[in-house]
């Protein structure tokens, strides 16, 4: 039969005529099958299993249902590996999305380099599987034969008596497994508890005592596994479980780091990083292969509680730290944990003696078990140099310089931003209505979060409204009174996304209190006005406001540099009035106001309006 369908029982026949080398026996004739990928190619690990019958069982009934299904024991333990491979690592992660998202693999199944896995146990070689065939197909009646006077045979000289196997070594007695386990240090008996916590038999604390809990931990174990449940393990099964629990870490080459520069030493997956500079507070450790994720930051300053609470705050602003996930600022450290589509970032800091050490780990979501473990061991290998910190000094020069960047580290920006003026005196604001379209957040000036309160379409306005109080310092005053075409309009916006830190004042004129088609709801200028400017007001030389920028409101068609459509300002009053705003207003346009104060005016009810998504 195709191997692709063999049963359960047919698995079971295989297992009885097959064994592996190192686990009670080898076939004779033939070399123990190895796991084999291509450099760079990689497996993906659906499921670990104690014993190897086990093993083969599951891997049959994968089997059924999938393809490329093999298995291997994962080192010299009694453990072994169902994979399927070996992939591309771009293959094999969408494999994994694909086979989760249909229920085909467990959820924990991660990519591993195969580094720990040692002799295939599935599918069988081709003399194996013929074994099985032979062993479940009866043998067709043989034809009768005539025979012939037979010939003296030869006589053969007998065939040597194959040496015995060894038995294997018996385990321990309970006696000697408890006098083996009374030599365990504390950090032994720690490790104990936390693999068997790790494994979903133990829920107490860590505290290396082997009190009633931890033996029922133990005993469950033991009987999960296939031992005599004593509630002692041996120092074989300590052994086996111990392997169990760091195998999940095969294959990222996990080994203490020492960073000199940040008196930091900690254990890192030496082969998914490696150090890439220093940009205080931070020392780089950045992925090997270019486009994965795998990231780890060391970090160390000098400072007391006011320098600990300011990186807080400010890691908060950096892409490497989405803003899902828990925070907790402390007294003397923090923890930071952020969560997107696509990364788990995870940051803790300790103020010790006048110096600020910690890290973070990045690691890509939906690999849990290999995060956990490998936090676990990040947090308990962790230890400081307390003479030794991050200066400018270690600071290195490089061609990836930016406004945007922080020691090094992309600061998170809003995927749009826009302009906006304040309206009322307690800060309500109009935009256009594209700024603010499907945002899971939005900000003024980068800092303050606001609401959407109204939004028109048809108009292209939106009116928001700020999260906490605010005093502005100017807010707009509506012209009603038309202005001669020809005379000069101001505009002023964030043109360059906030990246000045202030507005930018745009100069133009009054060029047709109509749109392209008539509308009379738009005022045309001749304005040099980019994409941010959007939203900002367009002022009179007496500093009364005309109307809102608005977005390009021609489809599909390109126009003139310095052509600008704004709302006119009766229709910004009324959309204002229909929301329960009363806006204030002027009748003539009066006097011009000082340049400097025009400009200063414009300035200072203004705003930056950022949509995050």
């Amino acid at each position: 039969m195709p191997f692709t369908t063999m049963t359960r029982a047919a698995a079971a026949a295989l297992f009885a005529v097959t064994l592996v080398p190192g686990a009670g026996g080898a076939r004779a004739q033939e070399a123990p099958r190895v796991a084999a990928a291509a450099p760079g190619e990689v497996w993906l690990q659906i499921a670990a299993r104690s014993g190897q019958e086990a093993a083969l069982e599951d891997a049959a009934a994968f089997d059924e249902t999938l393809d490329d299904v093999q298995s291997f024991r994962i080192g010299s333990t009694d453990f072994y590996a169902i994979v399927l491979g070996p992939f591309s690592p771009d293959e094999a992660a969408a494999r994994r999305r694909e086979l989760r998202a249909q229920g085909a693999i467990p959820a924990d199944s991660f990519t591993n380099e195969g580094d720990s896995y040692s002799v295939a146990i599935y599918p069988p070689a081709p003399s194996e599987a013929a074994e099985v065939a032979a062993a479940t197909i009866p043998a067709a009646e043989p034809e009768p034969v005539v025979e012939a006077e037979p010939e003296p045979a030869p006589v053969a000289e007998p065939e040597p008596e194959p040496e015995p196997l060894p038995e294997p070594e018996p385990d321990e007695t309970p006696a000697e497994a408890r006098q083996s386990e009374s030599e365990l240090t504390r950090e032994e008996r720690d490790a104990l508890q936390i693999a068997l916590q790790w494994a979903g038999f133990y829920q107490s604390r860590i505290d290396g005592a082997f009190g009633r809990g931890t033996r029922a931990a133990m005993r469950a174990w033991q009987d999960a596994n296939g031992y005599e449940p004593t509630g002692i393990l041996t120092t074989r099964q300590r052994a086996a479980l111990i392997d169990s629990y760091n195998a999940v870490l095969d294959g990222i080459g996990v080994a203490p780091v020492t960073d000199r520069a940040a008196g930091i030493t900690v254990d890192m997956p030496t082969d998914l990083v490696a150090f890439a500079r220093h940009a205080p507070p931070f020392a780089h450790y950045d992925a090997r292969r270019e486009g994965d994720p795998f990231r780890v930051l060391l970090i160390s300053q000098a400072g007391g509680r006011e320098d600990l609470n300011a990186l807080y705050n400010v890691m908060q602003t950096l892409e490497i730290v989405p803003p899902e996930g828990e925070r907790e600022l402390r007294a003397e450290g923090f923890t930071l944990v952020g969560r997107d589509g696509d990364i788990v970032s995870h940051t803790q800091a300790q103020l010790r003696n006048g110096h600020i050490k910690g890290f973070t780990l990045i690691w890509p979501e939906g690999d849990e078990d290999r995060r956990t473990r490998l936090l676990d061991r990040m947090r308990q290998s962790f230890a400081v140099d307390t003479d030794e910190v991050l200066t400018a000094a270690a600071a290195e020069p490089s061609e990836e310089q930016s406004v945007d960047l922080l020691a090094g580290l992309r600061i998170r920006s809003p995927e749009v931003t826009r302009s906006g003026f304040y309206v009322t005196r307690r800060g309500d604001i109009v935009t256009t209505a594209d700024a603010v379209a499907d945002c899971r957040e939005i900000t003024l000036d980068d800092a303050i979060e606001a609401t959407v309160a109204a939004r028109d379409e048809a108009l292209g306005l939106a009116l928001l409204t700020p999260g906490q109080a605010l005093a502005p310092r100017a807010h707009a005053r509506f012209a009603l009174a038309a202005p001669l075409l020809g005379s000069e309009a101001i505009l002023a916006g964030f043109s360059f996304g906030g990246m000045l830190g202030a507005p930018s004042l745009t100069y133009g004129e009054v060029s047709d209190m109509r749109g392209l088609d008539g509308d009379a709801r738009l005022d045309r200028y001749t304005l040099d006005a980019q994409p941010g400017d959007a939203g900002g007001p367009v002022l009179d030389p007496a500093g009364n406001v005309l109307g809102a920028l608005l977005s390009d409101p021609v489809e599909g068609r390109t126009l003139p540099q310095d052509v600008a459509f704004a709302a006119d300002a009766e229709v910004v009053v009324a959309f204002l009035e229909a929301n329960g705003i009363t806006a204030d207003t002027a009748r003539s346009t009066g006097d011009p106001i000082a340049r400097g104060l025009l400009e200063t005016r414009a300035t200072d009810m203004t705003v930056l309006v950022g949509c995050w998504r």
